[in-house]
């Protein structure tokens, strides 16, 4: 066991928790003495990582956008633990790369569905296992640098991750004076394969080391590197913190890109513009 306070014998549900930043999160919380369930898609990913868990584990295919099958991690939960105490939302979807005039409604609708309709089931579904059990809990959702700042393409991702921070404030408001906090990580560049759709697009998969070097860390993160923070939050030792988004992004959302430590004029404005308009001018 590693340390963190409160976390030893606690259950919790991990949803996306196949993925890079939810694999992670399921080991680094198993190895606090967390008993886990691991919810996700990829049924053949997690039910391997459960097995090879040092802490009682179980698994459920589950898409977090049916309310039936959230219902069904928590019933699982509480079937083999007796109880579910801690939550990490982190199942989400990546979407279209596509620029505003060029993106259909469904790719706009899929992304909503994942990122924004799954987080408020899931955040519902605790409060009532919170409830029903007559007690407190913690939360952690996935949010991201998206959640924070903006750009052209990358819109659906964006709107949605901007939506759950207004889902982790609300739900914060109110579990407050019931026991519950709820918290959100936003990573910045993380190599998982949230991206492995769009391999050669720019912004896309390959090209996430070079950008993460504009950061002040000047490297990438790493799912262990979230997995941290996000078991900081659920534990103990963050008891009096709710409602924040804790940036964890190698200082990315910390720059001034206007000045000459941000990058300004370092990067070719011109030849962006002709990729993304289809023009090297500005009017």
């Amino acid at each position: 066991m590693t340390g963190l306070h409160g976390l030893d014998g606690k259950v919790a549900i991990v949803t996306g928790a196949a993925g890079g930043i939810g694999a992670a999160t399921v080991r680094r919380l198993s190895e606090e003495g967390v008993q886990v369930v691991l919810a996700d898609t990829d049924e053949e990913s997690i039910r391997a990582l459960s097995a090879s868990l040092p802490t009682p584990s179980t698994w459920i295919r589950a898409d977090v956008r049916d309310e039936s099958d959230v219902t069904g991690c928590v019933d699982l939960a509480v079937r083999r633990f007796g109880r579910v105490d801690l939550h990490h939302l982190n199942a989400g979807i990546a979407g279209s790369l596509a620029v505003l005039p060029d993106l259909t409604v469904e790719e706009f609708d899929q992304v909503m569905a994942v990122n924004v309709r799954g987080v408020f089931l899931g955040l519902r579904a605790a409060f009532r296992q919170f409830a029903a059990q007559g007690g407190g809990g913690a939360v952690v959702i996935t949010a991201s640098i998206g959640s924070l700042r903006g750009s052209a393409d990358l819109l659906p991702y964006q709107t949605s991750k901007h939506a759950v921070l207004g889902l982790l404030h609300g739900a914060a408001v109110y579990g407050g004076p019931l026991g519950v906090r709820v918290n959100a990580v936003a990573p910045g560049i993380v190599p998982t394969e949230l991206f492995a759709a769009t391999p050669d697009a720019p912004g896309g998969r390959d090209d996430m080391v070079t950008r993460a070097a504009t950061t002040p860390l000047r490297r990438a993160g790493t799912g262990d590197e979230i997995a941290s923070v996000v078991a900081f939050l659920l534990s103990d030792d963050a008891g009096y913190i709710t409602g924040e988004t804790v940036s964890a992004d190698g200082g990315a959302a910390a720059v001034s890109t206007v000045r000459p430590s941000g990058g300004a004029g370092a990067w070719d404005f011109g030849r962006y513009d002709a990729a993304l308009y289809g023009r090297s001018d500005r009017g």
